[in-house]
């Protein structure tokens, strides 16, 4: 049993790490691309790579946990995001050492969002979860890529907040601060948040539609 529970642990947050390392390269590309939306189109690749090889991505997952609220859905979602951050966090830091004018870079990048108020950060980062949440959804439901494709783009270019990459920003700036790591905590509010909103409006709106039986039905069973 034991065993078991490790092995699981330990896949959990592989599959974060490897979805986390993509993330890394993600953010590499675009630092490295002096025309802002060449790099964003490419930083798709990330994504892109994730969903086609299964990897545990949390601002990916986060908005389908109502189709998963159980321990062991929660479960993989947080060893995930221990996954992505180890992976941003070691391979960033490694990257920030080996590329010193990609450094350089993300140190600019980065310094200006600290001067971002809380609010300001959490809107954000509630934007880039919505369009988190519609690449995801437009990739498992019709299954295509063009979710991914524009949806990348469009919070890049539009300056919204994405947890995950951020902390691969900062980590290749090697910059790190309580100020840093209490924006990154509000990047992941603001990202869940908005993965959220759009599926939990989409279900009352589908309990509201069904049936009046249907609905006592469900109520009874609670």
């Amino acid at each position: 049993m034991k065993n078991g529970l490790g092995k699981r642990i330990f896949i959990d947050i592989s599959q974060g790490f490897l979805a986390g390392a993509m993330i890394t390269i993600g953010c590499c590309v675009y630092l490295a691309c002096d025309v802002k939306w060449v790099g964003a189109i490419l930083f798709s690749v990330a994504l892109l790579s994730i969903c086609y090889l299964g990897f545990s991505l949390f601002t990916g997952k986060v908005g389908f946990i109502l189709d998963n609220a159980n321990p062991e859905g929660f479960s993989q979602l947080f060893l995930g995001l221990l996954g992505n951050a180890l992976a941003t966090t070691v391979l960033g830091i490694a990257i920030g050492y080996t590329l010193p004018n990609l450094n350089q870079t993300a140190f600019d990048l980065v310094l200006p969002k600290l001067d971002q108020a809380l609010w300001q950060t959490l809107i954000r980062a509630i934007f880039c979860g919505i369009l988190m949440y519609i690449a995801l959804a437009i990739f498992k439901d019709k299954k295509s890529p063009l979710g991914i494709v524009f949806c990348i783009p469009t919070f890049i270019l539009c300056g919204f907040e994405h947890s995950i990459a951020d902390v691969g920003y900062f980590a290749i700036a090697h910059h790190y601060s309580a100020t840093a790591f209490g924006f990154i905590w509000m990047v992941i509010l603001g990202n869940s948040i908005g993965a959220l909103l759009f599926p939990a409006i989409k279900k009352l709106c589908d309990y509201k539609k069904a049936p009046k039986e249907v609905i006592e039905k469900e109520e009874n069973s609670k």
